[in-house]
């Protein structure tokens, strides 16, 4: 168990995710999230991280303003990914141990985070299922064991 605090994101991570355009319409991203099954996508101009998007920040523009009635939906899918992105994104570099990386994820409620090089270019994404999938692998064990008990039960 303890080779996992000798883990890098590097070793662990997802190299070459799909990646999105700020310019892109939510309406696209939608479908995106639906084809693809991602949480949220990194949004990349020239090779270079601007920001990330999740489904969380998809569903935004479709939240109605104080002095709405009706929502206009075919406006609101020709919103572009830059204006519901979060800009200021916390990122990781390759060399950074995965202890790290899941403390990052635990604290801020992460579900991934973007792999950057020194010059912010996308190297990758480190996601909390690489996470689960080196904890397994560093236990020596194929599978977990499963829990029983009042209120569980294993499912085979």
């Amino acid at each position: 168990m303890y080779e996992f605090l000798e883990e890098t994101v590097e070793r662990n991570m997802t190299g070459r995710p799909n990646t999105v355009a700020p310019e892109m319409t939510i309406g696209d991203l939608l479908r995106l999230f639906d084809a693809d099954g991602a949480e949220a996508f990194p949004v990349v101009r020239d090779q270079k991280l601007v920001g990330i998007v999740s489904k969380a920040d998809a569903l935004k523009a479709f939240g109605l303003l104080p002095d709405s009635v009706v929502p206009h939906y075919d406006d609101m899918l020709g919103t572009t990914v830059g204006e519901v992105m979060t800009h200021k994104v916390m990122t990781v570099d390759p060399a950074t141990p995965l202890q790290r990386v899941l403390h990052l994820m635990v604290s801020h409620h992460f579900k991934a985070m973007p792999v950057v090089d020194a010059d912010n270019n996308l190297q990758g994404v480190i996601s909390r299922d690489d996470l689960i999938a080196a904890l397994i692998r560093c236990t020596g064990q194929q599978s977990l064991p499963r829990v029983q008990g009042p209120g569980y039960r294993a499912i085979a």
